[in-house]
């Protein structure tokens, strides 16, 4: 159908007091001077770490918790890029919450609440601590880890797959906008061919087409409803009177819903398409389950 004009997801959401009085404190190295944030829980996690929020966990070295942990983005006094996860998670979310609102909040994390301090950033923060050098990796110490680095936005894997459906998440209302009509119709699982009749038999050369893949995708969403899966693998958020969107991934696919309309399926195998699922007699019922069983946010 399409491909997402970008997947980079790079943060931008306010910065913290501590980034305002960065040149006035540029001679202190120890010093982190705080950009931005993102929360870790099962039921909100960047998706660029994983498919589910144990594997984002372990992306970063640590154990899933049930109440999840804080995500802090900073530099040091050198400039050098530093991701801090903290234990604090009502500190972040205030602060998010206060950032999304065009308001300042200077997050400062009390030292305690620190669980693991990981040279880089995961994710390609937008914006810069005035007065320090540009961002940069630190110089890398004995036994530590290689820096974090956010996905290459030229290439096309599992973390831009993942950050494709977050984009065409939050973009619902165009992306459906293109389908047109009300969504109703032959679903795409339910006969060989997709929306434009094209490649639901195979691609000519014996490998599957994608929508194919699509029916595929959709019998292992089934297979969750029979066996859940990791916590943070099926997700839902509020869309709107009794709708939700849902956002659910596994290996190699990616899929955004509305219970209230239609799918759209996203494929390792297929780089930066965008392949619809019109709503016919099992999709709604599908969706239902996977709204039941699905985390969402506190």
């Amino acid at each position: 159908m399409g491909e997402p004009e970008s997947v980079t997801n790079g943060v931008t959401a306010g910065s913290g007091a501590a980034a305002d009085n960065a040149a006035d404190n540029a001679d202190d190295a120890d010093s982190l001077f705080v950009l931005t944030a993102a929360l870790l829980t099962p039921a909100r996690f960047p998706t660029v770490l994983g498919d589910d929020y144990p594997e984002s966990c372990a992306a970063l070295g640590i154990g899933p918790r049930t109440d999840g942990y804080g995500l802090v983005f900073g530099q040091d006094g050198t400039g050098a890029r530093w991701t801090v996860v903290i234990d604090d998670v009502s500190l972040v979310a205030v602060a998010i919450a206060s950032w999304d609102c065009g308001m300042k909040y200077d997050l400062s994390p009390d030292e305690r609440s620190v669980i693991r301090v990981l040279p880089g950033w995961p994710l390609a923060v937008a914006t810069s601590a005035p007065g320090l050098p540009a961002p940069h990796d630190p110089a890398p110490e004995e036994d530590s880890p290689p820096p974090l680095t956010p996905p290459d936005g030229t290439a096309w894997g599992p973390a831009q797959r993942r950050l494709g459906a977050d984009l065409v998440a939050l973009q619902w209302a165009e992306w459906r906008a293109r389908m047109g009509g009300d969504g109703e119709g032959a679903e795409n699982e339910a006969g060989p061919e997709g929306p434009s009749g094209a490649e639901g038999a195979g691609t000519g050369d014996g490998s599957p087409g994608p929508y194919r893949t699509v029916r595929q995708v959709l019998e292992e969403l089934a297979g969750y409803v029979e066996k859940p899966p990791p916590v943070g693998r099926v997700r839902s958020a509020f869309g709107g009177g009794e709708a939700h969107v849902l956002r659910a991934d596994g290996p190699g696919w990616s899929l955004v819903a509305r219970t209230d309309d239609m799918a759209f399926v996203l494929l390792d195998d297929a780089p930066h398409e965008v392949l619809p699922v019109t709503r016919g007699p099992r999709l709604p019922a599908l969706l239902t389950a996977l709204d039941a069983l699905a985390v969402r946010p506190g």
